[in-house]
């Protein structure tokens, strides 16, 4: 084998190699992307306000926490299930703790099982329209407030749904400029 074929060989390699990983760092995000744009995986609506409508029929909430492998937080829901009428509107909350001694960001991904109630599972507000940034030792509670839309006991799909599953899994981001830099003035030693 030439020198020449040698290179070539080991620059394709390479490339390979930076392909996956880029692929591999840009997956979570790409797919949190992806669900909220198509739909997939049981992603919910988001209203300003409440239903108009509620009615006496229940649904059971249950909600899940994960971590995504390399996250270090600890990540739980206060409360592991709800019952209420469909059109009410609930607020659950979600614990995470930083356990580490540097300030950790995270970002938070979600679905709704079974995926026919996504579409009529829906947020008023919720901890994962935005970054959460937990400082050494922090432990914050999280709320998300929610309804299910009663359109859900119209559709032949859904309506005969008695439980819904919230799931939420965190992963870790990059911190913000000003917060990495505000972290790195703190970790160094004054004269």
């Amino acid at each position: 084998m030439s020198e020449r074929a040698k290179r070539k060989t080991a620059l394709q390699a390479l490339t390979l190699v930076v392909v996956m990983g880029a692929l591999a760092w840009a997956s979570v995000p790409f797919y949190d992307w992806f669900c909220r744009v198509t739909g997939f995986g049981g992603i919910t609506n988001v209203a300003d306000a409440g239903s108009d409508a509620i009615l006496s029929k229940t649904i059971k909430v249950r909600f899940d926490a994960s971590l995504e492998r390399d996250m270090p937080w600890q990540f739980a829901p206060v409360e592991r299930e709800m019952e209420l009428r469909i059109g009410e509107t609930g607020l659950a909350f979600y614990e995470a703790y930083n356990p580490t001694d540097k300030p950790i960001a995270g970002s938070a991904s979600y679905n709704v099982t079974p995926y026919e109630a996504g579409a009529f599972f829906t947020k008023i507000d919720c901890f994962c329209f935005e970054e959460q940034i937990l400082q050494p030792g922090e432990r914050v509670q999280m709320p998300v407030s929610f309804f299910v839309d009663p359109e859900l006991v119209e559709d032949r799909n859904a309506k005969f749904t008695k439980v819904i599953t919230l799931s939420y899994t965190f992963y870790e981001i990059d911190l913000p400029q000003h917060t990495a830099a505000l972290a790195q003035s703190l970790l160094k030693p004054s004269n």
